[in-house]
């Protein structure tokens, strides 16, 4: 039986056979013994998105005492639900986001990890837990954000949606031009895309032709 490990773009963590491009924590275990998760679905502010592999290391997953290996379809669904890139196995990624966070920010220099992590916790969650969504025109939208379209998670790539399925994205259509939708990527994240932020790994079925 599959552990409760993967993470949707709407934040949630599932229990699916697929484990897909990434991997990533929040920042301590959110599992007991038996490897099944408890109540609580993070640890710290620290939320992040990490290469599968690094540096030949090799863990069991969810190990007694560990934190808790979350995986993601690709990295446009780990920053949906509010991910960033690892400062220590995605450091190059890592240091590109924080200087185009300060840049959107229109402050000089990189942004922190403190100031990141504090800002993404409150556009993350609300006081009860939930996602936060907000709406925004779809047409103002960069590449790599996600929505939510008829109750479903769908992938902005330039004038296209593409559903979102824990195997991979399906038959890309065109944004409704002048619309608003809920916005799933926080709005910090929106930004540092807009300001250049390109995902490393995208799924194959990320297709627009």
């Amino acid at each position: 039986m599959p552990l409760q490990n993967r993470v949707t773009p709407e934040g949630l963590i599932v229990a699916l056979a697929a484990r897909g491009l990434m991997m990533g924590n929040r920042g301590g275990a959110l599992h007991g013994p038996d490897r099944q998760l408890r109540r609580r679905r993070w640890a710290s502010k620290q939320w992040i998105c990490c290469r599968l592999e690094f540096n030949g290391r090799y863990r069991q997953v969810m190990a007694p005492n560990r934190y808790t290996e979350l995986f993601f379809l690709d990295e446009a669904t780990a920053l949906a639900a509010g991910h960033r890139p690892c400062f220590e196995c995605r450091r190059q990624d890592f240091l590109w986001f924080a200087s185009l966070w300060g840049a959107a920010a229109g402050k000089p220099g990189r942004a922190s990890v403190a100031q990141m992590d504090q800002v993404l916790h409150a556009e993350r969650v609300d006081r009860n837990g939930a996602k936060v969504v907000y709406r925004a025109a779809v047409d103002a939208l960069p590449s790599g954000a996600f929505v939510r379209m008829e109750g479903q998670p769908h992938l902005v790539l330039s004038s296209w949606l593409l559903p979102w399925s824990p195997a991979g994205y399906g038959t890309p259509q065109r944004h409704p031009e002048g619309g608003e939708v809920d916005v799933l990527t926080p709005r910090s994240i929106v930004a540092v895309l807009a300001a250049g932020y390109c995902p490393t790994l995208l799924h194959e079925t990320a297709d627009i032709g």
